[in-house]
């Protein structure tokens, strides 16, 4: 059998990502800037107000000495001159000693060095009292204090999320060069299946694999078209996929590699390019294929047809090709080492990817896992466990059994991972 780690690295070296394109901020969060975008002007584009209150000179605000000797300082008062709103595009000047009342967002007055917020001072609308002073620069956005013009705003390769875009729109960029997410087509194969609107008769089942690994292609980043059910016959299965392998650069069949379906699927496929199907040392999921298929020799999966293990070993194996594609530096799940709550039992000689909870000591906050599904090799259809995992327990080939309490890897599930 060949290893996991020979698998990944064949299936991996076959990864190619999509050419960089250029989208519209709307569209690009969560995927990953493939420029640095170089700011041409500065934010704040302006001098402006940070606080609501009033646009002053500071050195104003300081009060002489009583006139008659005595120690207390006297009253500053200043004159309300004018009004400056968010977006006024009308250029004030202030003069010694005045005051103009400004907006958060609005346009400093041309020699006003400070804001005087409205709690500093009496609220007065044609005067106010100084209750307390402010200092040069306070309250004050100036201009460039964020970005100055040839700043890098987003770097390639940051994964663009809702502040980037908004330092997008803020710096004026309305589109940006993305790495695109890769077009993945999901197909089933089987013919015991019916998709969900239908009632199975004897002997038949839901269309599970084409419903769930469309939704773990999304959660990975993929654009995926899920074609669900097709044909078993090798000339309608050989035009379903030549069809995809056009539009997609990823393409997974579920369901192809138990049974006869298996004989049918190698027909179907013989001509479009080289499929290998072996067992590879895993559990669950060891008999897989993978192959380059089409003119521009798209990476082709082969899927078993229980879902927990299509699910398993689109984890291991579609998933690190899906975050290539995306130009992610990681392309593998988080790892983390937790100890079990009780013993787990392990196929020997295959890597196990056993269903697991993962949670924390409340008094140490160390990762604790608990294995899911009953013992190793007689649990694999049981989706429902699966659906309750949050990680996937990693056992090394050469371990068979775990012991309470011992410490295990575990690769995280969902946007945690």
């Amino acid at each position: 059998m060949r290893s996991v780690e020979d698998q990944q690295a064949r299936v991996t070296a076959a990864a190619v990502a999509p050419r960089p394109v250029r989208v519209a901020i709307s569209e690009a969060q969560g995927l990953l800037c493939a420029e640095e975008v170089v700011t041409e002007r500065p934010l704040p584009g302006f001098d402006q107000a940070a606080i609501d209150g009033y646009a002053v000179r500071s050195v104003d605000l300081q009060a002489p000495a009583e006139a008659d000797g005595g120690s207390a300082p006297a009253e500053v008062t200043l004159p309300v001159v004018g009004e400056v709103r968010a977006g006024s595009r009308q250029p004030i000047r202030l003069q010694p000693r005045q005051a103009v009342r400004v907006d958060t967002g609005a346009p400093l007055p041309t020699l006003a060095d400070a804001v005087l917020p409205l709690d500093n001072t009496d609220g007065g609308a044609a005067r106010i009292k100084v209750l307390e002073p402010v200092r040069s620069g306070d309250y004050v956005r100036r201009t460039g204090d964020d970005v100055q013009p040839g700043d890098i705003a987003v770097r390639a390769g940051t994964i663009i999320g809702a502040a980037q875009v908004g330092l997008l729109a803020a710096v004026g960029r309305d589109k940006v060069l993305v790495h695109p997410r890769p077009r993945l087509s999901v197909i089933s194969v089987g013919g015991e299946l019916v998709d969900v609107d239908r009632t199975p008769g004897p002997g038949q089942v839901y269309d599970v694999n084409s419903y769930a690994l469309a939704a773990a292609a999304r959660d990975a980043g993929a654009d995926v078209n899920r074609v669900g059910i097709a044909s078993t016959d090798p000339k309608r299965l050989r035009e379903v996929v030549e069809g995809q392998l056009i539009r997609a650069e990823i393409v997974v069949i579920a369901g192809a590699v138990g049974g006869g379906a298996l004989e049918e699927v190698r027909e179907a496929l013989s001509d479009l390019g080289e499929m290998g199907v072996e067992r590879i040392a895993m559990h669950p999921g060891s008999v897989q294929g993978f192959g380059r298929l089409g003119r521009d020799e798209v990476p082709t999966f082969l899927l078993p047809a229980n879902p927990v293990s299509a699910l398993v070993v689109f984890e291991v194996m579609v998933r690190p090709l899906i975050r290539i594609a995306l130009g992610r530096r990681q392309p593998m799940r988080r790892v983390v080492s937790a100890r079990t709550v009780a013993p787990i039992t392990s196929i020997p000689d295959r890597k196990g990817f056993l269903r697991g909870r993962l949670m924390r000591d409340e008094t140490t906050g160390d990762y604790l896992v608990q294995a899911l599904g009953g013992a190793a090799g007689s649990s694999s259809h049981l989706l429902a466990t699966l659906a309750e995992a949050n990680c996937l327990v990693i056992v090394d080939p050469e371990v068979s059994e775990i012991r309470t309490g011992d410490p295990v890897d575990v690769a995280f599930l969902g946007q945690r991972g």
